[in-house]
């Protein structure tokens, strides 16, 4: 993936905040067709997301609280790369912790920035299969308010094309796990 070949020139920095999960710039740029002006950006450490799969061919996704969007959406499993970590290790960490599955077989998918108009996110997506259902209770963050949910292949795509509250990183990823999906 092609990032941070034609870097703007930095004419000056104007704002910068450091959150939890994110930063935040706000800089005055020019862009390499000579165009200036002030732009702001999230800076954020990157995403690993997977699909995790059945033996029966059914997915594993997760019904979640999102307080920004006031209500529940339905996501793959996915958590933010931790500093110094490979996101293949953020996924494996997080398949556990949200839906309590473990996965024995993985494949990489590929990767795509999120919203490139407005921040520099990379997701990470990985198909995640021969799957081994934990003795222990999923093990979510205090702020996680979640419910796993098994759904086939086919449901879910009727899902995202009725329009239901499927966030967008979960429809990328699917349509990039498709090929490798029997439905």
């Amino acid at each position: 993936m092609v990032f941070g070949q034609e870097p703007p020139t930095l004419i000056q920095h104007r704002l910068s905040y450091s959150g939890r999960k994110f930063g935040f710039d706000v800089n005055r740029l020019r862009l390499p067709n000579g165009a200036e002006g002030e732009w702001e950006c999230i800076r954020h450490p990157g995403g690993a997301l997977c699909i995790p799969v059945t033996a029966d061919g059914r997915l594993v996704l997760v019904e979640q609280y999102r307080f920004a969007v006031q209500g529940r959406l339905l996501e793959f499993p996915a958590g933010t790369v931790e500093h110094d970590e490979d996101p293949f290790q953020t996924i494996q960490r997080e398949i556990q912790e949200e839906t309590g599955y473990r996965a024995h077989k993985w494949q990489r998918l590929g990767q795509f920035f999120l919203a490139p108009g407005y921040s520099d996110e990379v997701i990470y997506a990985f198909l995640a299969q021969d799957l081994e259902k934990l003795t222990t209770p999923q093990q979510l963050d205090e702020d996680e308010d979640i419910q796993t949910v098994l759904m086939t292949p086919q449901d879910l795509e009727m899902a995202i094309l009725n329009g239901e509250a499927v966030d967008a990183k979960s429809i990328s990823s699917f349509f990039l796990a498709k090929r490798f999906l029997n439905f």
